[in-house]
């Protein structure tokens, strides 16, 4: 009987203790700490909504800001949509700190307007800039970056006074953003207003903006992309699916990836 009650005791501490350890949890040492306690910095996510990026064919005879141009408009102008940024500013903006998508930070990390760390804890790129190795955020996706563009734009109140601006005073932003501190360069206004009225820019404002007698005499091209079909274009751009096999040339409605498309708006 003794046996037996001194097993049983025995088992029962062993069991407490195991049961103790179990319990005991140990602070993740990658979570870094402030004076106010432990802070989640922002991290690389999927967005919700990926964009897929259409591929330009190699003998499409557009130049580096044309190519740019047709891959980002969609994600600009959905950018519009919800942070009320005009996609010609946006698409400036990607267009000069990007190298036209062909900078390292664009290649390399899907980094279009040269976002740096400041807290991030994803994947990180190093590259040099005022300083030698300085820290870049890395995205997955293109669509991350200018969604961050975006939120860094919204979130300060230093540039509170350019949502004041009508959604399509592109010149308005421009030397906005100068005079809020974003770009140190004199010129910086007068280098995205180029950009946005060479390449007329600004169309995709008034597509967004729906302005129909501004878009009514408009003319541009479109890639194809996965998920396109002339019925969504032309929901998409506000024409129909008739216009848009005349313009074409088309003779039924099947398209393909990668298919460039001159779009007219009604």
């Amino acid at each position: 009987m003794k046996k037996i009650v001194v097993f049983l005791l025995v088992s029962f501490v062993v069991f407490s203790c195991g049961s103790k350890k179990k319990s005991v949890t140990k602070r993740d040492k990658r979570t870094p700490k402030t004076e106010q306690g432990i802070v989640n910095p922002k991290t690389a996510t999927q967005p919700k909504k990926v964009m897929t990026i259409p591929d330009v064919p190699e003998n499409s005879n557009l130049n580096a800001v044309e190519i740019y141009i047709l891959k980002y408009n969609a994600i600009a102008m959905d950018e519009m949509r919800t942070s009320k940024i005009p996609a010609s500013i946006t698409l400036a903006q990607g267009i000069l700190e990007s190298g036209s998508g062909k900078g390292r930070l664009s290649v390399e990390a899907n980094n279009h307007f040269g976002i740096k760390c400041h807290g991030w804890i994803g994947e990180k790129i190093y590259h040099d800039d005022d300083r030698s190795q300085e820290c870049f955020r890395k995205y997955d996706y293109a669509h991350s970056s200018f969604k961050d563009h975006s939120e860094f734009l919204t979130g300060r109140g230093r540039y509170a006074q350019l949502f004041k601006l009508k959604p399509d005073d592109y010149k308005g932003w421009a030397n906005g953003l100068r005079a809020a501190g974003y770009a140190t360069d004199r010129k910086y206004p007068e280098k995205l207003i180029s950009l946005i009225e060479r390449y007329n820019l600004d169309k995709y404002d008034i597509i967004i903006l729906g302005n129909k007698s501004a878009v009514k005499d408009m003319s541009f091209n479109h890639i194809v992309i996965k998920g396109d079909t002339l019925y969504s274009l032309s929901k998409k751009y506000n024409t129909t699916v008739d216009e848009l096999k005349r313009l074409n040339s088309l003779n039924s409605n099947e398209i393909s990836l990668g298919q460039f498309l001159i779009i007219k708006p009604n």
